[in-house]
């Protein structure tokens, strides 16, 4: 496939921060344009789209700019709305700064490495719109649940320290008539300083855990909604659901962001690697790509392992045929992938 050099008339490369953005022109072979300073709002995305029309040699222009969901992404938008091709640029590496380190210099440099990119398979922005909202309940979710997390362990240990109630209750699961029990309990006869501040804090965190196991429920239950308008076949597949689904299309993005199903599967850290020695023929779990993903991918497997006919006829099949229930987990997992990707490509077309 041709370099990026080889089908475009110019390249700007930007260097985006708080507070002002640098952008650099180059011809195809590398040579500087013109160089520019624009201010982080509306006015300075309006001299950015003019001063790259006063200054382009031709109609195919690309921008290339690091930080596309960080700074730079009021930039990001004004460039596309306006029809312009923007691509994702990554910080350059420590061997690349030979010239040393400047915002034009880091301009030029995202130009200069987006010259060499595939034309094919340009790193394009992650999407806006649905899929972005899908990205914020994800984040929000996360944080819900870390947070939960912490306070049953809190509550847990402030249980275990009690009285031999407490304690037994600390060895239950925390259901809602426990928390609600927690919640109602009052000052008692002759209760020390100690136990009183003990029982306010239980009340406290019993109060916060239903709170947030509250949020948890309508989250899920935005994230079912807007799955269902962007992808409602994913919901259809055995252990897919809301949450899965909506890390499934965050990472996908949208059409294009992935060439194939492989591609799909090493974003998602579920691509074999080879790992052979000698006359051992094998290949390990991929440690790296968007580890949300991944999580996301591995409890569809785990749900598929316990209750999928198909999936459990395969397993016993590659059990027979020697292979660990670790490799097995990860084939499943890249076929999972291929699947999700499929249905993706399939159903958002846009």
């Amino acid at each position: 496939m041709p370099a990026l050099a080889d089908v475009v008339d110019a390249v700007v490369g930007g260097d985006t921060h708080r507070d002002l953005h640098v952008l650099e022109m180059v011809t195809p072979a590398g040579v500087t344009l013109a160089t520019t300073t624009i201010s982080n709002s509306e006015i300075g995305f309006a001299d950015a789209l003019s001063w790259i029309v006063d200054h382009a040699p031709g109609p195919r222009v690309v921008i290339a700019l690091e930080g596309t969901r960080g700074y730079g992404i009021g930039l990001t938008r004004a460039l596309l709305a306006a029809g312009w091709v923007v691509i994702e640029s990554d910080p350059p590496r420590r061997g690349e700064r030979r010239r040393g380190k400047s915002d034009p210099i880091d301009a030029h440099l995202a130009a200069m490495h987006a010259l060499s990119q595939d034309s094919s398979r340009l790193p394009t922005p992650r999407a806006d719109g649905d899929r972005e909202a899908l990205r914020i309940l994800l984040g929000a979710r996360a944080e819900l649940t870390a947070t939960k997390t912490r306070q049953i362990n809190r509550l847990r240990a402030l249980l275990l320290a009690g009285q031999d109630a407490d304690r037994t209750l600390a060895r239950q699961a925390l259901t809602v008539d426990v928390l609600t029990e927690l919640t109602r309990r009052r000052p008692r006869h002759n209760e020390t300083r100690e136990q009183a501040v003990r029982r306010t804090e239980l009340r406290r965190l019993a109060r916060s855990i239903r709170r947030i196991r509250d949020e948890l429920t309508e989250n899920k239950t935005q994230l079912s909604a807007l799955v269902a308008d962007l992808a409602p076949a994913l919901l259809s597949s055995v252990g897919v659901g809301p949450v899965s689904a909506a890390q499934a299309i965050v990472s996908w993005s949208h059409p294009g962001r992935c060439r194939n199903d492989a591609a799909y599967a090493a974003l998602a850290g579920a691509s074999p690697i080879p790992a052979s020695s000698g006359r051992t023929i094998r290949h390990r779990l991929n440690r790296g790509g968007d580890r949300a993903l991944n999580n996301a991918l591995h409890a569809i497997m785990l749900t598929r392992w316990r209750v999928c006919p198909r999936t459990q006829h395969y397993i016993d099949r590659r059990r027979s045929q020697g292979t660990t229930d670790r490799e097995i987990r990860r084939l499943l997992k890249r076929y999972i992938a291929r699947e999700i990707y499929r249905t993706l490509n399939a159903t958002i077309t846009t």
